[in-house]
């Protein structure tokens, strides 16, 4: 991920770049004039679920009220144009990522169960006792457990390529993990708990060179940076449309057509199917072979929605200004007595972890959000990062295009109460 300000002319500016005024962006986001405890509400929890602007809102809304109806095989007015709608937020998904073709793009209900369906259908097929997988100590509990059911099921080997004290992925480890034998990698874009960025070109040029498929999850890259799925020529990529301004129950499974082709249905019924007699059936190929039953409709128009609120504002300028958050948040929560950042990857998103001395996480995100901030606390469902790095929890801020530096400083202050409050 490619630095577009320096922390230098970040520092120096205010909250808007050049292409994106902040002020005006925050206008799209009711939520965000809500009050906490009889503050102005500061949501840096963005990592977890971010919110939803007045667009994806409206557009929900006015498919529930004029449009909404069971999509495909109706023939009655409100069933095509309820299809047409669901079927254009496949293509601006397609669009968004740069998929080869719409056919490549699985609604699912969310990076879990993209993640889950590859290691259902793609895993009990393709892989055998002694084929090897090979994930990161950096992966989201998504993307290790259904790894970890398919080793004990199966037989398989489960690798885990270290990473460093600062967390950074190890290359020259990775590599050293490859072998004739592996199968799959399975590696994150972003690290949820502590931002880092992995090398993922450089992971999948050198598993491809094995001969090894490679899943991408890309939850936190989504709505963040600019994807291009043919450019990083990954054979599966997955994201969650909660976390990019879209609504929850609703997530994709990009994969190349013809390895998608090639696997087995994850679930059965519906639309996925083809033709059925009572000795046989036959199933429809991608992308409806994997979506059985009644979809998320009103939610991929959502998702479509968002897509179209992203790409409207640019996935560069919103990457900009992240990145002038990330060193503004780096700089002045490091000056804070006592506070210590975990994960200072030489690539990073903006995402901060942090603990303060002796202060429980949890201490820490309650007194904050009485202070009307709002943060993450826990393990972030990265328990093996947190054991590499010796911590039970961390609090963690995670930045959107909507926050400002006002609410850095906010968290700022509020951390100088916890320390106060802790000193006495």
């Amino acid at each position: 991920m490619s630095k577009a300000t320096t922390a230098v002319e970040v520092l120096a500016g205010d909250n808007s770049t050049a292409a994106l005024d902040v002020e005006r962006v925050r206008q799209d986001f009711p939520i965000l004039r809500q009050m906490a405890y009889g503050q102005p509400l500061v949501y840096l929890d963005n990592a977890a679920s971010a919110q939803k602007p007045r667009q994806v809102l409206d557009a929900m809304q006015e498919a529930y009220e004029t449009y909404y109806s069971n999509v495909h095989r109706g023939v009655h007015h409100l069933s095509q144009l309820s299809t047409d709608a669901f079927e254009a937020a496949r293509d601006k998904v397609a669009r968004f990522i740069n998929a080869r073709s719409v056919d490549e793009i699985v609604f699912t209900r969310g990076g879990t169960e993209s993640i889950n369906l590859v290691a259902a259908t793609y895993g009990r097929k393709f892989l055998t006792a002694g084929d090897e997988i090979v994930i990161s100590h950096m992966e989201h509990h998504a993307n290790i457990v259904p790894w970890q059911m398919l080793r004990d099921e199966l037989g398989v080997v489960l690798k885990v390529a270290p990473i460093d004290d600062d967390g950074n992925l190890l290359l020259d480890e990775y590599e050293k993990l490859l072998s004739p034998r592996t199968r799959l990698v399975a590696m994150t874009h972003i690290s949820n708990a502590l931002g880092m960025v992995t090398p993922i070109r450089d992971i999948i040029r050198l598993a491809h060179e094995r001969g090894a498929k490679v899943l991408v999850d890309g939850c936190q890259a989504a709505p963040h940076m600019i994807l291009d799925v043919q450019e990083l020529d990954a054979d599966f990529y997955v994201f969650s449309g909660h976390k990019m301004y879209g609504p929850t129950g609703i997530g994709v499974l990009w994969g190349k057509e013809e390895i998608l082709n090639d696997m087995p249905p994850y679930q059965t019924g519906g639309e996925m199917i083809s033709v059925v007699t009572l000795e046989k059936t036959t199933f429809k190929k991608a992308p409806h072979r994997f979506e059985a039953g009644t979809p998320a409709i009103v939610e991929a128009i959502g998702l479509g929605a968002a897509v179209d609120y992203l790409t409207g504002l640019g996935l560069d300028n919103i990457h900009a200004h992240e990145d002038g958050l990330l060193a503004y948040a780096t700089q002045r929560l490091g000056a804070v007595p006592g506070l210590v950042i975990h994960g200072r990857a030489k690539e990073k998103a903006s995402i901060v972890s942090f603990l303060m001395e002796d202060i429980h996480a949890h201490d820490i995100g309650t007194i904050v959000d009485r202070a009307g901030v709002a943060v993450r606390v826990g393990h972030h469902c990265a328990q093996p990062v947190m054991e590499r790095f010796g911590v039970a929890a961390t609090a963690r801020a995670s930045f959107a295009v909507y926050n400002t530096r006002a609410e850095v400083d906010a968290l700022a202050e509020a951390l100088d109460k916890v320390r106060e409050l802790f000193a006495r």
